[in-house]
This record gives structure tokens, C-alpha cells and sequence, in this order.
């Protein structure tokens, strides 16, 4: 389970860089309407309503089969861009749910300087320097579902901590 900020665009193409292993995005299913993009997103993603409780369980039966197909699952577990002041957003659960439930690692992933290079307001951003740090993998076995705030909160805190103490690059 491949788990990182989510601050750009630029994200879903870091991720791609950074992973060596193929993997699918879970993603909100209202991208689909953004033209263009949202044609190849459906094609690639594992789609989710998240009003939706009978779309949200049915991720994990889709995730299952792209697991045992060999791929990877990557999911942005703050639930979407936060606002740019905001640091690193609070984590959902369905990241850490679906690991446990899976048996599968959670491997965070974080992103310094995508929202600086290109942010979601308008005439800002620039080019640079786009770093990322693919820290150690945190094992599910064992872990029972109760235990997903206590693994979703680890993973958080590596990442923020990272965030808080990384020089900025200008």
C-alpha cells in the first residue's frame, strides 16, 4: 500500500517515478468529469464514491484483484489536496483499513516540494528541484482492523515530522 501527501498535480506523476513496482491509484470518482483527464483516470483507477458506503466497500474486492494481479494499490490517504497553508492534512482510514484487511505493507511516501513547483492556485509555483523520500515500509501482519487509527497516526507522524524538518529548497 503505497501512501503519500497529496499537494499537486505533480503527485500522481511522482508517484510514478518513485514506485518501481506497477501499481493502480484508489481515486474519488468525481475526477472523471474533469475532460481529458478523467477519460484515461477511469481506465486506471479503482473508482470510489465516498458518500457512497456500497462503493466504498466494494474498492476492497477490486483491490484484492489487482493485488493478486501482482500490482501494488497507491492511495493519497489525507482524501484530497489540502488547503496550501495546511501542512499535511489529517489521514482516512481506508488506506491502513484496506493494508490490514490485505495483509499487505504500507510503504509512506513524502513529497517536499510539488505544492511549491506547481500549486493548485493560479500564476504561482515554478520550476525546480522535486525531491521525495520513500521511507521504511510498516508491516500489517498481525495487526487486527481496531488497529488502523494507531498505524494510520505512525505513518502520519514519519511524514509530518519529515515535512517540519526538511530544508526548503527554494
Amino acid at each position: 500500500m503505497l501512501v503519500a501527501n497529496h499537494t499537486s498535480m505533480l503527485d500522481i506523476m511522482m508517484m510514478l517515478k518513485t514506485s518501481k513496482n506497477p501499481f493502480v491509484f484508489v481515486g474519488k470518482k468525481e475526477l472523471v468529469n474533469i475532460p481529458v483527464f478523467g477519460f484515461f483516470y477511469k481506465r486506471v483507477c479503482i473508482l470510489v464514491d465516498r458518500e457512497d458506503s456500497r462503493s466504498r466497500s466494494a474498492v476492497y474486492r477490486r483491490a484484492q484483484k489487482r493485488l493478486n494481479q501482482g500490482l501494488s494499490i497507491c492511495i493519497f490517504p489525507e482524501g484530497g489536496v489540502p488547503e496550501e497553508n495546511i501542512i499535511l492534512d489529517k489521514f482516512k482510514d481506508g488506506a491502513f483499513k484496506m493494508a490490514i484487511a490485505h495483509n499487505i505493507p504500507v510503504v509512506p511516501i513524502t513529497f517536499y516540494d510539488n505544492k511549491k513547483r506547481f500549486p493548485f492556485t493560479f500564476f504561482s509555483g515554478g520550476p525546480g528541484i522535486l525531491r521525495v523520500k520513500v521511507h521504511s515500509f510498516f508491516d500489517t501482519k498481525g495487526l487486527k482492523e481496531n488497529q488502523k487509527s494507531e498505524l494510520r497516526e505512525q505513518v502520519r507522524t514519519i511524514m509530518l515530522k519529515e515535512l517540519q524538518e526538511e530544508p526548503n529548497i527554494p
